[in-house]
């Protein structure tokens, strides 16, 4: 990178970091909090993980990410309200078998992140400390589902989408119905295709100062 653009990025850095454009823009610079790009049957997205908030969560996720697990995988609970309101997936294969996954987690839920619009929170059952491989991404401010006590513990952020949400949407509009035990479960199934690190684009390297004139 020049330095000219290089000292942009910083000057941004430093004015806007609350803009969540601008905060992934950061982060990557800095080499500091991961992304997925995850590609799916209708369409692709990306997702920016937060390591420091949600270290756990994050190291979880990233785990199935790197063995492939959700590869394959279906959003197999679309949620567009009234209620709650969120998209669900990372359990179930497109014909509904539950896939087996590693041991629970605990629950960073206090980390302070809230259930807004486009963030990525893990699912769980009744258990605050059973969440393994599903996550929802919130369609609005789920308000309800943030931490709130002991009582009413919530459910862990981890990451938000910073490309694609009108892919989230389209999920967000296709037709559900029940099937067997399961409510709100696409007609057609949602296939997460493939799910990858986002690697970095190095800088490029300095072009070499032209030999001295003789």
């Amino acid at each position: 990178m020049k330095p000219s653009n290089l000292l942009l990025v910083i000057l941004l850095c430093v004015l806007a970091t609350s803009f969540a454009g601008i905060g992934s823009l950061c982060a990557q610079e800095k080499g500091g909090n991961p992304m997925v790009l995850v590609k799916t049957s209708m369409g692709s997205f990306k997702i920016e993980l937060f390591s420091k908030e949600a270290p756990i969560t994050v190291k979880n996720f990233l785990n199935y990410v790197d063995k492939k697990f959700y590869d394959g995988t279906i959003f197999h609970r679309v949620m567009p309200g009234p209620g709650i309101f969120v998209v669900q997936g990372g359990g179930f294969d497109k014909n509904m078998m539950q896939k087996s996954t590693l041991a629970p987690i605990q629950n960073e839920a206090k980390n302070g992140l809230k259930n807004l619009r486009g963030t990525l929170s893990m699912a769980r059952t009744p258990d605050i400390n059973s969440a393994t491989s599903q996550f929802f991404i919130n369609l609005k401010l789920n308000a309800s589902l943030d931490h709130a006590s002991e009582a009413m513990f919530g459910y862990a952020v981890f990451g938000k989408v910073v490309q694609g949400m009108d892919v989230i949407d389209k999920i967000a509009a296709v037709k559900t119905g029940n099937k067997g035990p399961h409510q709100n479960v696409p007609e057609k199934p949602i296939i997460i295709e493939t799910m990858t690190r986002v690697v970095p684009e190095k800088a490029a390297a300095p072009a070499p100062a032209p030999a001295p004139k003789k």
